[in-house]
C-alpha cells in the first residue's frame, strides 16, 4: 500500500468517525432508544452499537471495496488491509448514561496496526494516529506521561469474564502493593487513549479482542507507549493478553501482570 492510499483512509476515518460520533451520541441522548440486551455476564448490547457498525460498513465498503472489515457485532474475514471496528466500547458505561465510551477505527496492513482514529464525543475527545506520523488529541500532539516511579503510577486494569477472576483481583494487589494506584473505567480502547494522553501510566488486561486495541495500539504508540505484541499468535482472530505503558514502567508491569 502507497503512503498516499494510507493517508486516504486515515481521512475517510476522520471523516467516519465524526459522522458515526453524531448516529451514537443521537441514541446516548435518548436512552429510551436503547432497546438494551446482554450477550452474555456483563456483555451488554444495545441498538446503538449494530447501527454504527452497519453504518461503518457500508461506507467502508463503499469506499474501499478491496478491503475487509472485522467487527465486534457482524464478525468478518482478516485480509492484507482489514479494518477492525468497535462501534461502541464501553457498552455498559453507554447503557448506563456514563460519557465514558467511543467509537473505535483501526486498520492494518499485513497484521501492522496503521491508523488508529477513536471517537469519544461524549467526552468531547477524537484521537487520531497514523504509523509513523504521531498522534493528536483534537488536533494538539499528545505523548505519555514519561513515569517511572511505579509507587506514584496510575494503573487501569481491564477485566475479562474469559480470565478467572482470582487473577484479576491477584493482579490488583501486587499493584497496591507494588505502591500504584489502579482504577478501571469501562473501555479498553480509552483506556490505552488515556495512556497515550498521559491521563494514566499503563493500561492491561489479561484478556482483550482486537476490534478494543487494534486503533488505540496504533495511537498509544505514536504518543511513545511501550506495548506487547498483541497481534502476535491469535491476537487477531481470538484476542490476547494487552500491556501499553510508558517505558519507564515496563519492567515493574512486566512482573505484577505477567504479560511479556
Amino acid at each position: 500500500m502507497t503512503p498516499a492510499e494510507r493517508d486516504l483512509r486515515y481521512y475517510a476515518a476522520l471523516g467516519l468517525a465524526a459522522e458515526a460520533s453524531h448516529l451514537a451520541q443521537g441514541y446516548f441522548n435518548r436512552r429510551e432508544t436503547l432497546g438494551t440486551t446482554m450477550k452474555g455476564a456483563q456483555d451488554w448490547l444495545t441498538v446503538a452499537d449494530g447501527k454504527v457498525e452497519a453504518f461503518l460498513r457500508e461506507r467502508l465498503s463503499q469506499l474501499f471495496p478491496q478491503d475487509t472489515v472485522i467487527g465486534e457485532e457482524a464478525g468478518g474475514e482478516a485480509s492484507d488491509a482489514v479494518w477492525i471496528l468497535d462501534p461502541i466500547d464501553g457498552t455498559a458505561n453507554f447503557a448506563h448514561g456514563d460519557r465514558n465510551w467511543c467509537i473505535s477505527i483501526g486498520f492494518l496492513v499485513d497484521r501492522r496496526p496503521e491508523i488508529g482514529v477513536v471517537a469519544a464525543p461524549a467526552l468531547g475527545e477524537l484521537y487520531a494516529a497514523r504509523r509513523g506520523a504521531g498522534v493528536t488529541l483534537n488536533g494538539e500532539p499528545i505523548k505519555v506521561s514519561g513515569g517511572s516511579d511505579i509507587a506514584r503510577a496510575s494503573v487501569e486494569l481491564g477485566w475479562s469474564t474469559r480470565v478467572p477472576a482470582e487473577r484479576y483481583v491477584e493482579i490488583i494487589g501486587r499493584c497496591y502493593g507494588a505502591g500504584a494506584a489502579v482504577r478501571r473505567a469501562g473501555s479498553g480502547t480509552l483506556g490505552l487513549c488515556h495512556v497515550a494522553n498521559g491521563a494514566s501510566d499503563a493500561y492491561a488486561e489479561l484478556h482483550i479482542n482486537a476490534w478494543d486495541v487494534a486503533a488505540g495500539i496504533v495511537i498509544a504508540g505514536e504518543a511513545g507507549a511501550q506495548i506487547n505484541d498483541f497481534f502476535a499468535g491469535e491476537g487477531l482472530s481470538k484476542g490476547n493478553p494487552i500491556l501499553c505503558c510508558t517505558p519507564g514502567l515496563v519492567a515493574p508491569l512486566r512482573d505484577i501482570t505477567g504479560i511479556a
